[in-house]
C-alpha cells in the first residue's frame, strides 16, 4: 500500500468505519464470531462482526486502496463476499470458493475501480453449505460507495439512514434455533425482524425536509414488500446505484440480496408519524408432490419501523427529474438459458456424497470442481432464467452487474446484480464481462437453496 495515509480500523471500533478522503487507504479488521448482543432489551446469541449487529458499515470511494483483515473466530470455515462490488473474482479479492479455517485469518486487498458507481452494497460470508447458517445468524454489513456524481446532484445534503433488514429464529434461551429440513427447503424465516439491529425503530425525518433511506435485504430467505402508510416510497436507486429517474411506488418488493435507495418526505408527517410496513407477499406455492399440503400462507402485514417528524429546518433539496445516465448495453452475442429446478440430487463430494432433496440449475447441483459456464472477457451475453419450480428464486451473478431486459427486448434503465424470477416465470438479463478474469459464481439468493445446490461456476477468460 503506497498511499500517503493508511488507517486501520480495529476490532474495538464502536461505530461504522467511514473513509471519505479519496487519498486515504482503508484498512479494516473484521472478527467473525458468536457473541451475546442486546436486541430490544433481550440478550441473544448471534453471529457478528466485531460484536456488532449488523457489522461495521464501510464507506469507500472509487480509486481507493482497501485492505480488510478477516479473523475467523467461528468453529467452522468462513470467508467474505463483497456483494455487488465490481472486483476481481480471484484469491485475495472476491473469491467465493475460498475457505478460511477456524482460528485463522485472511487479508483481502483490492483497489476499488476508479469508475466504480456510487451505491449501496454489502458484505457477507459465502462458504458453500454454510452460507445460510452464517448470514441467517447475523453476519452482514453495509458498504456505501461515495462518488462526486452524487455530490453534483446535491444528494450529500440529504440526511440518510442505512437500513439493514435481518430476521432471526431464536429459542427461548436466546440462542439460534436449528432449521428443520422443511425450513431449509422453503427457505428459513425467523420471527424476530431487525432493522439495523433494532426492533421497530423510530426513523426521524425533518417535517420541512426529506430523508434518504437505503434498504439492504440481508435475510437468508425473507422477502420484504415495503410500503409507507401516508406516502409513496420514491425509489432513486437499486442494486447497482442510481436509476435514470425517480420512481414513486406504493410498495416495493425487496428479495434477499436486493437493495433500494429511497427518498421520503417530511411534509406527509404534518399530522403525525408514518408507518413503514412489510406487506404480505406469498413467495412459495404447493410444492414437491404436495408435501406442503396446498399453498403456504404468507405472513400478514407487519410494521417494521416508525417514520417520525422532527422539528427544525430540513435540507432544502429538490428532487431532480433525471438522476443517472444508464446507457443500455449493446446487443448480446449469445443467449444462454438456465433452468431452475427442484427435486433430488447428489449432495457433497466424493465417497461422502449422497442423494438428498436439492435445488438445481440445468438439472445439476453445484460442484466446485466443475466449471458450468465459460465466457470471454469483453463479450455481451443474454442470460435467461426459467423458473420451473413452485417458489420464487432471486438470482444473483457475481462480479458484473446486468440490465434486465423488458418485454420489448430492450434493456431497462437500471443496473442490477440480483433479479427475482417468480415461480413459473422467466426473466432475461444482459451483461458484459468487463475488466476481470477468474472464477465467479451465480446462484439463488435464498441461501438455503444455494447451499442445497442452486449455484453454478462461471469462468471468465481472455
Amino acid at each position: 500500500m503506497n498511499r500517503r495515509n493508511f488507517v486501520w480500523t480495529g476490532c474495538a471500533a464502536l461505530t461504522a468505519q467511514r473513509v471519505r478522503a479519496e487519498s486515504e487507504a482503508a484498512a479494516i479488521v473484521l472478527v467473525a464470531g458468536k457473541r451475546w448482543v442486546t436486541v430490544a432489551g433481550r440478550s441473544v446469541e448471534l453471529l457478528t462482526y466485531n460484536g456488532q449487529l449488523p457489522g461495521p458499515q464501510l464507506e469507500l470511494r472509487p480509486g481507493q486502496d482497501v485492505t480488510i483483515r478477516l479473523i475467523n473466530d467461528l468453529p467452522e470455515p468462513t470467508n467474505l463476499h463483497f456483494h455487488g462490488l465490481h472486483l476481481p473474482p480471484s484469491p485475495g479479492v472476491d473469491d467465493a470458493l475460498l475457505q478460511i479455517p477456524p482460528g485463522e485469518q485472511h487479508e483481502y486487498r483490492f483497489t476499488l475501480p476508479a469508475d466504480h458507481p456510487a451505491g449501496t452494497f454489502w458484505y457477507h460470508p459465502h462458504v458453500h453449505g454454510m452460507t445460510a447458517n452464517q448470514v441467517g445468524g447475523g453476519l452482514a454489513g453495509a458498504i456505501i460507495v461515495r462518488a462526486e456524481f452524487e455530490e453534483r446532484l446535491e444528494l450529500t445534503r440529504v440526511p440518510e439512514r442505512v437500513l439493514i433488514l435481518q430476521d432471526f429464529d431464536l429459542l427461548a434461551d436466546g440462542t439460534l434455533a436449528r432449521p428443520t429440513q422443511m425450513d431449509r427447503m422453503i427457505g428459513r424465516e425467523g420471527a424476530l425482524i431487525t432493522v439495523s439491529g433494532e426492533v421497530v425503530p423510530n426513523l426521524p425525518v425533518s417535517a420541512s425536509g426529506v430523508a434518504r433511506l437505503r434498504f439492504i435485504n440481508a435475510c437468508s430467505s425473507r422477502f420484504f414488500n415495503l410500503a409507507l402508510g401516508k406516502q409513496a416510497l420514491v425509489v432513486i436507486g437499486v442494486d447497482g446505484g442510481l436509476i435514470a429517474a425517480p420512481n414513486a411506488a406504493r410498495s416495493t418488493l425487496l428479495a434477499p440480496g436486493e437493495r433500494i435507495d429511497t427518498i421520503v418526505s417530511g411534509a406527509a408527517l404534518a399530522e403525525g408519524p408514518d408507518l413503514l410496513w412489510n406487506l404480505s407477499y406469498q413467495r412459495t406455492f404447493a410444492m414437491m408432490g404436495g408435501m406442503m399440503g396446498g399453498q403456504r400462507q404468507a405472513a400478514g402485514n407487519a410494521v417494521i419501523a416508525h417514520i417520525i417528524p422532527t422539528a427544525g429546518e430540513g435540507a432544502g433539496w429538490t428532487m431532480p427529474t433525471k438522476l443517472a445516465d444508464v446507457s443500455p448495453l449493446p446487443a448480446a452475442a449469445r443467449l444462454r438459458t438456465f433452468v431452475l429446478g427442484e427435486g433430488t440430487g447428489r449432495m457433497g463430494m466424493g465417497m461422502g456424497s449422497q442423494q438428498a432433496m436439492a435445488f438445481t440449475i440445468n438439472g445439476r447441483t453445484f460442484d466446485m470442481r466443475r466449471v458450468d459456464t465459460d465466457v470471454r472477457l469483453g463479450t455481451v451475453e443474454d442470460w435467461e432464467f426459467v423458473n420451473n419450480t413452485s417458489m420464487d428464486h432471486p438470482m444473483h451473478i457475481h462480479t458484473n452487474a446486468f440490465q434486465v431486459i423488458g418485454s420489448n427486448g430492450s434493456p431497462l434503465p437500471a443496473w442490477k446484480d440480483t433479479v427475482l424470477v417468480k415461480a413459473g416465470q422467466r426473466v432475461r438479463v444482459r451483461t458484459r464481462f468487463d475488466d476481470f478474469t477468474g472464477l465467479a459464481v451465480y446462484h439463488c439468493h435464498i441461501l438455503d437453496h444455494e447451499d442445497m445446490g442452486m449455484m453454478g461456476t462461471l469462468r471468465i477468460t481472455n
